[in-house]
């Protein structure tokens, strides 16, 4: 692991995308305080846009390097003010549409025109650590219940919060998501793995659950016509719970970029008749990318984000970043037939953008001519099908790359760009999620 890094963040800068400017009250610059043995987490509760001018009192945070990424920190206010009463105001979330395994309804989705056929491929560097108490235990159905559950715990797929199954898949410190209509990949940052009530994984995992709950929620209680989503409304409030979730008692500290597209429609200007479109939200280094498998060309790509090399935009513990300040979402027109990506940068630090997009290509072709399926593949939205083999064969690909000491790799090329030895591939956790868009038959 490299050793920690002794100087502030250069002030975030402001990207014609984004959704909001970043208030210059929020960031308070001074000397650099003693370091703590490890990061601070701040409880205080995220303030309202009135109250954000009244940010007087900094924080010393920390961040530090090693072979995967950087966890992000500088001097941030925090509040001095209470907004207890103003949330206790609020009122009660709507239940949560969840069908009878505890994942979240697609079927509550207004009809849309359009959906996704979705597969996940995973590999982790390493075995994912375990969800801490209280996520890793099912709720108890009755008081004659034992008090340990310590035999079903040991299920990671079976994790819950606030009394719901988590959704999502875990892959090492990366989670993944995927739906008809909504598909996501986080990155947790593999360095808090070091540090004392560090859980990156539990924070990617947690960020992804309540954005798609967040998203479907909404779905839920809106028509076709009125329907408007809000990716970064949605994410910032999953932002806020996840604080919440992992601030005392249970104190777990981490954080993740972030990769999501959600599926949408627009009308054709001169027919009437609906498109396709793809709403991308970004922060980080995650990646989603639209490949048109057809002409074999890149449709579109999302940009990463960083503060430094190897060390991305990122959502947690000690960080600057927020989705209302920093999240970039692209409006992507799209066809029927074209492949959406969500990647960790497992994939992107291995393989080109043009390799991705021949790999993705080259086994949608395979597949229609009935190659590989009686591969194992991984099981996504629609069971083992074309996207399933497209998810795997890529995120193979990648892992080639990854265990290879003599590849050449994207990662090699900007480490060496910034002036730092390096050669291989990048070792780690790479999760893809691949999603085709077709027309929504039911």
């Amino acid at each position: 692991m490299r050793r920690l890094v002794p100087r502030l963040l250069k002030a975030p800068t402001t990207h014609a995308r984004l959704r909001a400017a970043v208030p210059a009250a929020l960031v308070l610059r001074s000397p650099w305080p003693p370091r703590p043995k490890f990061p601070t987490l701040l409880h205080e509760t995220l303030p309202t846009p009135s109250q954000r001018a009244t940010f007087r009192t900094a924080a010393p945070l920390l961040y530090s390097t090693d072979n995967n990424d950087t966890i992000a920190g500088e001097t941030v206010a925090t509040t001095t003010e209470s907004t207890s009463s103003a949330s206790s105001s609020e009122e009660p979330p709507p239940p949560l549409p969840l069908d009878d395994d505890g994942r979240l309804d697609p079927s509550v989705f207004p009809k849309l025109p359009f959906c996704f056929d979705t597969g996940i491929g995973l590999f982790a560097k390493r075995t994912p650590r375990p969800f801490p108490p209280p996520f890793l235990s099912p709720p108890s159905g009755s008081f004659s219940d034992p008090l340990s559950t310590h035999d079903r715990s040991r299920d990671r797929r079976k994790v819950y919060v606030n009394g719901h199954l988590i959704q999502g898949y875990t892959n090492g410190d990366d989670a993944v998501f995927a739906s008809k209509y909504f598909i996501c990949a986080n990155d947790g940052v593999g360095a808090w793995s070091m540090r004392p009530r560090g859980h990156a994984g539990l924070w990617a995992r947690l960020i992804l659950h309540f954005w798609a709950t967040n998203i479907f929620q909404d779905a839920a209680s809106h028509s076709q016509r009125d329907y408007h989503p809000d990716p970064v409304s949605y994410l910032q409030h999953a932002y806020e719970q996840t604080v919440e979730a992992t601030s005392e008692p249970n104190d777990w500290q981490g954080t993740t970029t972030v990769a999501g597209a959600l599926l949408h429609f627009r009308k054709n200007s001169e027919t009437g008749d609906p498109e396709p479109l793809v709403y991308v939200t970004n922060i980080g280094d995650s990646q989603v990318m639209v490949v048109r498998p057809s002409t074999r060309e890149m449709v579109f790509k999302s940009k990463e984000q960083w503060h430094w090399f190897d060390c991305p935009r990122q959502l947690g513990t000690n960080s600057p970043d927020t989705p209302v300040n920093c999240a970039v979402v692209d409006e992507v027109p799209i066809r029927e037939g074209d492949v959406v990506l969500a990647m960790s940068d497992g994939v992107i630090d291995n393989l080109w953008a043009h390799e991705i997009v021949e790999k993705v290509s080259e086994s949608v072709e395979r597949w229609e001519r009935g190659e590989g399926r009686e591969e194992g593949i991984v099981e996504g939205e629609d069971g083992k099908d074309m996207m399933g083999f497209v998810a795997e064969e890529l995120k193979e690909a990648a892992k080639v790359i990854a265990l290879d000491p003599f590849a050449e790799s994207p990662f090699m090329e900007h480490a060496i760009e910034e002036g730092l030895a390096s050669g291989g591939g990048k070792l780690d956790d790479i999760s893809v999620v691949a999603a085709m868009c077709r027309k929504n038959k039911g």
